[in-house]
Protein backbone atom coordinates (compact mmCIF):
# COMPACT_ATOMS: atom_id res chain seq x y z
CA UNK A 1 0.00 0.00 0.00
CA UNK A 2 1.55 3.35 -0.93
CA UNK A 3 2.26 5.92 0.96
CA UNK A 4 2.93 10.20 0.54
CA UNK A 5 6.52 9.53 1.47
CA UNK A 6 7.44 6.33 0.13
CA UNK A 7 10.85 5.70 -1.09
CA UNK A 8 12.00 8.39 1.10
CA UNK A 9 15.17 7.62 3.30
CA UNK A 10 15.43 9.12 6.48
CA UNK A 11 18.59 8.14 8.85
CA UNK A 12 17.91 9.17 12.72
CA UNK A 13 20.44 9.21 15.58
CA UNK A 14 18.33 10.03 18.37
CA UNK A 15 17.09 10.04 21.95
CA UNK A 16 14.31 11.11 24.05
CA UNK A 17 11.20 13.09 22.31
CA UNK A 18 11.54 15.51 19.77
CA UNK A 19 13.85 13.72 17.07
CA UNK A 20 12.71 10.41 17.79
CA UNK A 21 8.60 11.85 17.50
CA UNK A 22 9.86 13.66 14.09
CA UNK A 23 11.14 10.50 12.38
CA UNK A 24 8.16 8.17 13.94
CA UNK A 25 6.12 10.73 12.09
CA UNK A 26 7.94 10.79 8.76
CA UNK A 27 7.84 6.74 8.98
CA UNK A 28 4.13 7.31 9.54
CA UNK A 29 3.48 9.22 6.33
CA UNK A 30 5.58 6.57 4.64
CA UNK A 31 9.20 7.40 4.83
CA UNK A 32 11.93 4.52 4.94
CA UNK A 33 13.40 5.72 8.54
CA UNK A 34 16.59 3.82 10.30
CA UNK A 35 17.36 4.67 13.37
CA UNK A 36 20.69 3.87 14.75
CA UNK A 37 21.77 2.87 18.54
CA UNK A 38 24.81 1.92 20.28
CA UNK A 39 24.55 -1.32 21.05
CA UNK A 40 22.81 -2.44 24.33
CA UNK A 41 20.54 0.54 23.72
CA UNK A 42 20.47 4.29 23.45
CA UNK A 43 20.03 6.95 25.99
CA UNK A 44 15.97 6.49 26.31
CA UNK A 45 16.01 2.52 26.05
CA UNK A 46 14.53 1.86 28.78
CA UNK A 47 12.53 5.41 29.80
CA UNK A 48 9.50 4.96 31.41
CA UNK A 49 7.01 4.28 31.06
CA UNK A 50 7.53 0.49 31.48
CA UNK A 51 5.96 -2.76 30.66
CA UNK A 52 5.70 -5.27 33.76
CA UNK A 53 8.21 -7.15 31.56
CA UNK A 54 10.85 -3.85 32.33
CA UNK A 55 10.34 -2.69 28.21
CA UNK A 56 10.06 0.75 27.51
CA UNK A 57 6.49 1.73 27.17
CA UNK A 58 7.84 4.96 25.85
CA UNK A 59 10.50 3.57 23.32
CA UNK A 60 7.76 1.23 21.72
CA UNK A 61 5.86 4.49 21.49
CA UNK A 62 8.37 6.37 19.75
CA UNK A 63 9.84 4.25 17.52
CA UNK A 64 6.93 2.73 15.66
CA UNK A 65 7.20 1.67 11.98
CA UNK A 66 11.34 2.64 12.20
CA UNK A 67 13.87 0.05 10.96
CA UNK A 68 16.74 -0.20 13.70
CA UNK A 69 20.57 -1.10 13.41
CA UNK A 70 22.39 -1.44 16.89
CA UNK A 71 26.64 -0.56 16.58
CA UNK A 72 29.61 0.11 18.93
CA UNK A 73 30.06 3.28 17.91
CA UNK A 74 33.08 3.04 20.50
CA UNK A 75 34.77 1.92 17.47
CA UNK A 76 36.35 3.29 14.60
CA UNK A 77 34.94 0.81 12.07
CA UNK A 78 31.17 1.05 14.06
CA UNK A 79 31.46 5.25 13.21
CA UNK A 80 32.33 4.52 9.41
CA UNK A 81 29.40 2.13 9.33
CA UNK A 82 27.11 4.72 10.58
CA UNK A 83 28.57 7.50 7.97
CA UNK A 84 27.85 5.15 5.37
CA UNK A 85 24.19 4.62 6.50
CA UNK A 86 24.19 8.42 6.92
CA UNK A 87 25.67 9.29 3.76
CA UNK A 88 24.12 5.94 1.44
CA UNK A 89 23.68 6.91 -2.34
CA UNK A 90 19.93 7.55 -3.43
CA UNK A 91 17.82 10.13 -4.99
CA UNK A 92 15.74 10.19 -1.72
CA UNK A 93 18.34 9.29 0.54
CA UNK A 94 20.65 11.62 2.57
CA UNK A 95 18.43 12.92 5.20
CA UNK A 96 19.88 13.05 8.05
CA UNK A 97 17.74 13.97 11.74
CA UNK A 98 19.43 14.09 14.99
CA UNK A 99 20.08 15.49 18.44
CA UNK A 100 23.60 13.63 18.86
CA UNK A 101 25.59 15.71 16.83
CA UNK A 102 29.26 14.47 17.74
CA UNK A 103 31.82 17.48 16.37
CA UNK A 104 34.60 14.87 14.35
CA UNK A 105 32.25 12.42 12.58
CA UNK A 106 28.68 12.73 13.04
CA UNK A 107 28.57 16.06 12.04
CA UNK A 108 27.65 18.28 8.80
CA UNK A 109 31.09 19.44 8.38
CA UNK A 110 32.09 15.79 8.57
CA UNK A 111 29.15 13.79 7.04
CA UNK A 112 28.86 16.78 4.07
CA UNK A 113 32.62 15.43 2.97
CA UNK A 114 31.07 12.20 1.64
CA UNK A 115 27.91 13.65 0.32
CA UNK A 116 27.68 16.93 -0.71
CA UNK A 117 24.01 17.04 -0.95
CA UNK A 118 22.91 15.72 3.07
CA UNK A 119 20.84 17.68 4.76
CA UNK A 120 21.11 17.54 7.94
CA UNK A 121 18.70 18.66 10.48
CA UNK A 122 19.72 18.62 14.40
CA UNK A 123 18.01 19.72 17.20
CA UNK A 124 20.36 21.48 20.29
CA UNK A 125 19.22 22.92 23.77
CA UNK A 126 19.51 26.23 23.68
CA UNK A 127 21.49 28.54 20.90
CA UNK A 128 24.39 28.27 22.73
CA UNK A 129 24.71 24.40 22.15
CA UNK A 130 23.66 23.80 25.82
CA UNK A 131 21.26 20.88 26.89
CA UNK A 132 18.20 21.36 27.73
CA UNK A 133 14.73 19.70 28.03
CA UNK A 134 11.30 20.82 28.32
CA UNK A 135 11.80 20.62 32.00
CA UNK A 136 14.53 23.10 32.15
CA UNK A 137 12.92 25.39 29.24
CA UNK A 138 9.75 26.13 30.68
CA UNK A 139 11.06 27.35 34.03
CA UNK A 140 13.49 29.58 32.51
CA UNK A 141 11.08 31.41 30.38
CA UNK A 142 8.39 31.88 33.51
CA UNK A 143 5.75 29.11 32.52
CA UNK A 144 5.51 27.58 35.63
CA UNK A 145 4.40 30.96 37.30
CA UNK A 146 1.57 30.75 35.12
CA UNK A 147 0.53 27.70 35.92
CA UNK A 148 -1.09 25.72 39.10
CA UNK A 149 -3.90 26.50 41.33
CA UNK A 150 -5.30 30.45 41.28
CA UNK A 151 -3.93 32.34 44.41
CA UNK A 152 -0.84 29.48 44.82
CA UNK A 153 2.35 30.90 45.19
CA UNK A 154 4.41 27.52 43.97
CA UNK A 155 5.31 26.87 40.36
CA UNK A 156 4.38 24.16 38.92
CA UNK A 157 6.17 22.19 36.27
CA UNK A 158 3.86 21.10 32.95
CA UNK A 159 3.87 17.24 32.58
CA UNK A 160 2.98 17.16 28.93
CA UNK A 161 6.75 17.92 27.10
CA UNK A 162 4.90 20.50 24.72
CA UNK A 163 8.06 22.23 23.74
CA UNK A 164 9.01 18.98 23.05
CA UNK A 165 6.42 18.15 20.89
CA UNK A 166 6.18 21.04 19.21
CA UNK A 167 10.42 20.96 17.94
CA UNK A 168 9.82 17.54 17.14
CA UNK A 169 7.28 18.76 14.37
CA UNK A 170 9.96 21.58 13.60
CA UNK A 171 11.96 18.80 12.72
CA UNK A 172 9.64 17.28 10.27
CA UNK A 173 9.01 20.90 9.11
CA UNK A 174 12.30 21.85 8.50
CA UNK A 175 13.48 18.49 6.61
CA UNK A 176 11.21 18.43 4.04
CA UNK A 177 11.77 21.78 3.48
CA UNK A 178 14.87 21.45 2.72
CA UNK A 179 14.56 18.56 0.71
CA UNK A 180 12.11 20.44 -1.80
CA UNK A 181 15.31 23.04 -2.06
CA UNK A 182 17.26 20.28 -2.76
CA UNK A 183 14.82 18.66 -5.11
CA UNK A 184 14.90 21.99 -6.93
CA UNK A 185 18.45 23.27 -6.61
CA UNK A 186 20.40 20.30 -6.25
CA UNK A 187 21.82 21.33 -3.11
CA UNK A 188 22.27 20.15 0.88
CA UNK A 189 22.30 22.07 3.76
CA UNK A 190 22.68 22.16 7.48
CA UNK A 191 19.74 22.96 9.41
CA UNK A 192 19.68 24.09 13.30
CA UNK A 193 16.92 24.50 15.79
CA UNK A 194 17.15 25.14 19.66
CA UNK A 195 14.71 23.50 22.00
CA UNK A 196 14.70 26.91 24.29
CA UNK A 197 14.16 28.99 20.97
CA UNK A 198 10.91 26.98 20.19
CA UNK A 199 9.36 27.71 22.69
CA UNK A 200 10.60 31.24 23.18
CA UNK A 201 9.31 31.75 19.39
CA UNK A 202 5.80 30.19 20.59
CA UNK A 203 5.59 32.77 23.58
CA UNK A 204 6.44 35.52 20.68
CA UNK A 205 3.45 34.12 18.74
CA UNK A 206 1.00 33.78 21.55
CA UNK A 207 1.37 37.55 22.50
CA UNK A 208 3.22 36.46 25.72
CA UNK A 209 6.48 38.06 25.45
CA UNK A 210 4.45 41.27 24.22
CA UNK A 211 2.16 41.01 27.43
CA UNK A 212 5.35 40.99 29.73
CA UNK A 213 7.07 44.12 27.92
CA UNK A 214 3.85 46.39 27.07
CA UNK A 215 2.09 45.93 30.11
CA UNK A 216 2.59 46.92 34.23
CA UNK A 217 0.78 43.34 35.57
CA UNK A 218 2.23 40.24 35.36
CA UNK A 219 0.02 37.39 34.31
CA UNK A 220 -1.49 35.04 37.44
CA UNK A 221 -2.11 31.48 37.79
CA UNK A 222 -5.68 31.04 36.95
CA UNK A 223 -5.79 27.32 38.01
CA UNK A 224 -8.29 25.87 35.50
CA UNK A 225 -9.77 28.61 33.98
CA UNK A 226 -9.26 29.46 30.67
CA UNK A 227 -7.32 32.67 29.91
CA UNK A 228 -8.38 35.70 28.76
CA UNK A 229 -12.22 34.35 28.35
CA UNK A 230 -14.58 31.77 30.22
CA UNK A 231 -13.64 28.35 30.93
CA UNK A 232 -14.36 26.64 33.82
CA UNK A 233 -14.54 23.27 36.16
CA UNK A 234 -17.10 22.33 38.16
CA UNK A 235 -17.95 19.38 40.39
CA UNK A 236 -21.32 17.44 39.83
CA UNK A 237 -23.46 15.83 42.14
CA UNK A 238 -22.29 12.45 41.41
CA UNK A 239 -18.87 14.03 42.62
CA UNK A 240 -17.16 13.88 38.98
CA UNK A 241 -15.92 16.96 37.09
CA UNK A 242 -16.54 18.16 34.07
CA UNK A 243 -14.83 21.45 32.05
CA UNK A 244 -17.17 23.82 29.89
CA UNK A 245 -15.34 26.52 27.38
CA UNK A 246 -17.30 29.90 26.93
CA UNK A 247 -14.41 31.25 24.76
CA UNK A 248 -16.20 32.07 21.27
CA UNK A 249 -20.39 34.29 21.46
CA UNK A 250 -21.72 30.86 20.28
CA UNK A 251 -20.14 28.32 22.68
CA UNK A 252 -20.64 31.76 25.78
CA UNK A 253 -24.68 31.29 24.82
CA UNK A 254 -24.97 27.54 24.34
CA UNK A 255 -23.62 27.68 28.05
CA UNK A 256 -26.27 30.32 29.09
CA UNK A 257 -29.31 28.51 27.53
CA UNK A 258 -28.00 24.98 28.32
CA UNK A 259 -27.77 26.02 32.10
CA UNK A 260 -30.62 28.20 32.16
CA UNK A 261 -29.06 31.26 33.82
CA UNK A 262 -29.77 33.91 30.95
CA UNK A 263 -31.70 36.00 33.50
CA UNK A 264 -29.22 35.86 36.01
CA UNK A 265 -26.24 36.99 33.49
CA UNK A 266 -27.84 39.75 32.44
CA UNK A 267 -28.31 40.93 36.24
CA UNK A 268 -24.64 40.65 36.27
CA UNK A 269 -23.99 42.16 33.40
CA UNK A 270 -26.56 44.98 34.47
CA UNK A 271 -24.80 45.45 38.05
CA UNK A 272 -21.38 46.25 36.23
CA UNK A 273 -22.70 47.74 33.38
CA UNK A 274 -20.95 45.69 31.10
CA UNK A 275 -21.88 43.43 27.63
CA UNK A 276 -20.83 39.71 28.69
CA UNK A 277 -20.74 39.05 25.30
CA UNK A 278 -16.95 40.51 24.98
CA UNK A 279 -14.75 37.49 25.92
CA UNK A 280 -12.63 39.85 28.01
CA UNK A 281 -15.38 40.83 30.07
CA UNK A 282 -15.79 37.38 30.70
CA UNK A 283 -12.75 36.96 31.93
CA UNK A 284 -12.57 39.58 34.61
CA UNK A 285 -15.93 38.31 35.85
CA UNK A 286 -15.19 34.90 35.75
CA UNK A 287 -15.64 34.60 39.26
CA UNK A 288 -19.19 35.70 39.23
CA UNK A 289 -20.28 33.76 36.81
CA UNK A 290 -18.48 31.08 37.84
CA UNK A 291 -20.70 31.88 41.28
CA UNK A 292 -24.01 31.51 39.14
CA UNK A 293 -23.23 28.50 36.91
CA UNK A 294 -21.49 26.44 39.94
CA UNK A 295 -24.93 25.68 42.02
CA UNK A 296 -26.42 24.42 38.42
CA UNK A 297 -23.77 21.57 38.06
CA UNK A 298 -23.75 20.93 41.70
CA UNK A 299 -27.53 19.58 41.81
CA UNK A 300 -26.71 17.01 38.52
CA UNK A 301 -24.97 14.38 37.81
CA UNK A 302 -22.96 14.02 34.71
CA UNK A 303 -25.46 11.61 32.72
CA UNK A 304 -28.63 14.72 33.65
CA UNK A 305 -27.06 17.10 31.27
CA UNK A 306 -24.35 15.27 28.77
CA UNK A 307 -26.58 14.45 25.83
CA UNK A 308 -28.58 17.51 26.70
CA UNK A 309 -25.18 19.69 25.66
CA UNK A 310 -23.69 16.99 23.32
CA UNK A 311 -26.92 18.12 21.23
CA UNK A 312 -26.60 21.43 21.72
CA UNK A 313 -23.11 21.47 19.93
CA UNK A 314 -21.47 22.93 23.44
CA UNK A 315 -17.54 22.62 24.26
CA UNK A 316 -17.30 20.42 27.66
CA UNK A 317 -15.37 17.60 28.68
CA UNK A 318 -15.75 14.99 31.70
CA UNK A 319 -12.45 14.76 33.45
CA UNK A 320 -10.72 11.33 33.51
CA UNK A 321 -7.68 9.77 33.66
CA UNK A 322 -6.02 8.13 30.91
CA UNK A 323 -7.07 4.49 31.96
CA UNK A 324 -10.82 5.84 32.50
CA UNK A 325 -10.55 7.52 29.24
CA UNK A 326 -8.95 4.07 27.58
CA UNK A 327 -12.14 2.49 29.00
CA UNK A 328 -14.70 5.41 28.24
CA UNK A 329 -13.96 7.33 25.32
CA UNK A 330 -14.04 5.30 21.58
CA UNK A 331 -11.57 8.14 20.44
CA UNK A 332 -8.83 5.81 21.89
CA UNK A 333 -10.21 2.74 20.75
CA UNK A 334 -10.44 1.00 17.21
CA UNK A 335 -13.56 2.48 16.92
CA UNK A 336 -11.19 5.93 15.69
CA UNK A 337 -9.62 4.56 12.40
CA UNK A 338 -6.29 5.84 13.77
CA UNK A 339 -5.75 2.88 16.18
CA UNK A 340 -5.46 -0.51 15.89
CA UNK A 341 -4.29 -3.11 18.10
CA UNK A 342 -1.05 -3.97 17.73
CA UNK A 343 0.98 -6.86 19.25
CA UNK A 344 4.36 -5.23 20.29
CA UNK A 345 6.83 -8.13 21.44
CA UNK A 346 7.74 -8.02 25.00
CA UNK A 347 5.07 -5.43 26.10
CA UNK A 348 1.61 -6.85 25.23
CA UNK A 349 -1.25 -6.09 22.82
CA UNK A 350 -2.94 -2.36 23.14
CA UNK A 351 -4.44 0.33 20.48
CA UNK A 352 -1.62 2.22 18.94
CA UNK A 353 -2.10 5.24 16.95
CA UNK A 354 -1.40 5.76 13.41
CA UNK A 355 -0.69 9.08 11.75
CA UNK A 356 -3.85 11.58 12.79
CA UNK A 357 -3.11 13.09 9.37
CA UNK A 358 -5.68 11.73 6.65
CA UNK A 359 -4.43 12.17 3.25
CA UNK A 360 -7.17 12.10 0.29
CA UNK A 361 -5.22 10.99 -2.60
CA UNK A 362 -3.96 8.09 0.06
CA UNK A 363 -5.31 5.17 2.72
CA UNK A 364 -4.66 5.91 5.86
CA UNK A 365 -1.49 3.40 7.17
CA UNK A 366 -1.81 1.52 9.87
CA UNK A 367 0.16 1.19 13.00
CA UNK A 368 3.36 -1.03 12.84
CA UNK A 369 5.39 -2.15 16.19
CA UNK A 370 8.61 -0.94 16.91
CA UNK A 371 11.20 -2.81 15.90
CA UNK A 372 13.06 -4.98 18.75
CA UNK A 373 17.09 -3.10 19.13
CA UNK A 374 19.07 -4.29 16.19
CA UNK A 375 16.05 -5.91 14.12
CA UNK A 376 17.64 -4.35 10.66
CA UNK A 377 20.80 -4.91 11.30
CA UNK A 378 21.55 -7.20 9.11
CA UNK A 379 19.44 -5.81 6.23
CA UNK A 380 20.46 -2.31 6.60
CA UNK A 381 23.80 -3.73 6.19
CA UNK A 382 23.33 -5.40 3.15
CA UNK A 383 20.48 -3.79 1.17
CA UNK A 384 21.91 0.32 2.90
CA UNK A 385 25.89 -0.05 2.69
CA UNK A 386 26.19 -3.05 0.34
CA UNK A 387 28.40 -5.01 2.17
CA UNK A 388 28.60 -8.61 1.27
CA UNK A 389 27.46 -11.27 3.58
CA UNK A 390 30.66 -12.49 4.88
CA UNK A 391 31.82 -8.83 6.21
CA UNK A 392 28.56 -8.98 7.55
CA UNK A 393 29.09 -11.96 9.38
CA UNK A 394 32.53 -10.74 10.23
CA UNK A 395 30.66 -7.53 12.07
CA UNK A 396 28.62 -9.56 14.13
CA UNK A 397 31.72 -11.58 15.54
CA UNK A 398 33.76 -8.87 16.23
CA UNK A 399 30.76 -7.15 18.15
CA UNK A 400 30.62 -4.24 16.61
CA UNK A 401 27.22 -4.51 15.76
CA UNK A 402 24.27 -6.61 17.00
CA UNK A 403 20.92 -7.87 16.09
CA UNK A 404 18.32 -10.56 18.29
CA UNK A 405 18.53 -12.91 15.43
CA UNK A 406 22.33 -13.43 15.64
CA UNK A 407 22.29 -12.93 19.08
CA UNK A 408 19.95 -16.14 19.25
CA UNK A 409 22.39 -17.91 16.68
CA UNK A 410 25.32 -17.13 19.34
CA UNK A 411 22.88 -18.65 21.79
CA UNK A 412 22.14 -21.53 20.42
CA UNK A 413 25.54 -22.43 19.08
Amino acid sequence: MSALLSGMRVVEGSAFVAVPLAGMTLAQMGAEVIRFDRIGGGLDYGRWPVAPSGQSLFWAGMNKGKKSIAVDMKTERGRDLITQVITAPGEDAGLFLTNLRVRGWMDYETLSQHRKDLIQVTLTGDRHGRPQVDYTVNPALGIPHITGAEGSADPVANALPAWDLVAGNLCVSALLGAERHRLRHGAGQDVELALKDVAAATLGHLGMIGDASINSDDRGKSGNALYGAYGQDFVCADGRRVMIIGLTDRQWRGIVKATDTKDAMARLAQEHNVNLMNEGVRWRLRHDITAILKPWFAARAVADFAADFDTAGLTWSEFRTTRQALAEDADLSTANPMFRNVVQPGLGTFPVPSSPIQFSAYDRQPPKAAPALGLHTEEILGDVVGLPDVEIAQLFDSGVVESPAWSARRGAA
